[in-house]
């Protein structure tokens, strides 16, 4: 990567994929800004116009992970807002999709690693845009009888709903899944199988568009 780039702006969006390389080749203990410059092509000083230190830098990492997920939500809602079946499925797969497409990126964004969470305004704003763009997805599938309403409310609900993918792509991209359910249409049938044990109404894999 030149200086050129640089100049044209890219300098955040180079030095967050170098951040992302670098934790995971060599965990947290090997993330500095200046070998995150040094990967990225750029002076060793040049990281400091947009992060004041390392945590910052993985601040920035996890924001744009869950920025990513939130325009995945999103697009499926814009596409499935008039049937909240196809609209569940779709937001769920969008999220897996997300993690299987981009494994670093997510083991990155979901680590832990980033400490003082409240202090970085992007990252808080984009987990919790998240958090509130899938209980609404959630109330309206309560709305409409695909999810029970007795018992349990629609933010535990949400909840449990992101664990189950959000474990599932966890155990894909840890490689904790045997090699022989890694492909796409394993990973479809698992997480159909999983989401059938929460849902009211017949679902299968035909209803996940691609």
């Amino acid at each position: 990567m030149s200086e050129k780039t640089y100049h044209h702006g890219d300098l955040k969006n180079a030095l967050i994929r170098a951040g992302i390389e670098i934790l995971t080749q060599e965990g947290i203990g090997g993330l500095s800004l200046r070998k995150a410059a040094r990967k990225a092509g750029v002076s060793h000083a040049a990281p400091y116009a947009h992060f004041a230190d390392k945590q910052a830098l993985i601040a920035a990492i996890a924001s744009d992970g869950h920025r990513r997920i939130h325009e995945r939500l999103a697009a499926a809602l814009a596409e499935h807002s008039d049937d909240p079946t196809r609209l569940l499925l779709g937001a769920a797969w969008a999220y897996i999709r997300f993690g299987l497409e981009f494994p670093s990126h997510y083991k990155v964004t979901f680590s832990g690693t980033l400490e003082n969470e409240h202090s970085h305004p992007e990252f808080v704003d984009y987990s919790q845009r998240n958090i509130r763009l899938l209980q609404d997805i959630v109330e309206q599938c309560r709305a409409a009888g695909i999810l029970q309403t007795e018992g349990i409310d629609s933010e535990n609900q949400a909840v449990n709903l992101w664990g189950q993918v959000h474990g599932l792509v966890s155990l894909v991209v840890q490689g904790q899944l045997p090699g022989r359910l890694l492909g796409d249409e394993s990973i479809k049938g698992i997480f159909i199988a999983g989401l059938r044990q929460m849902v009211l109404v017949p679902i299968d894999e035909k209803m996940l568009a691609e």
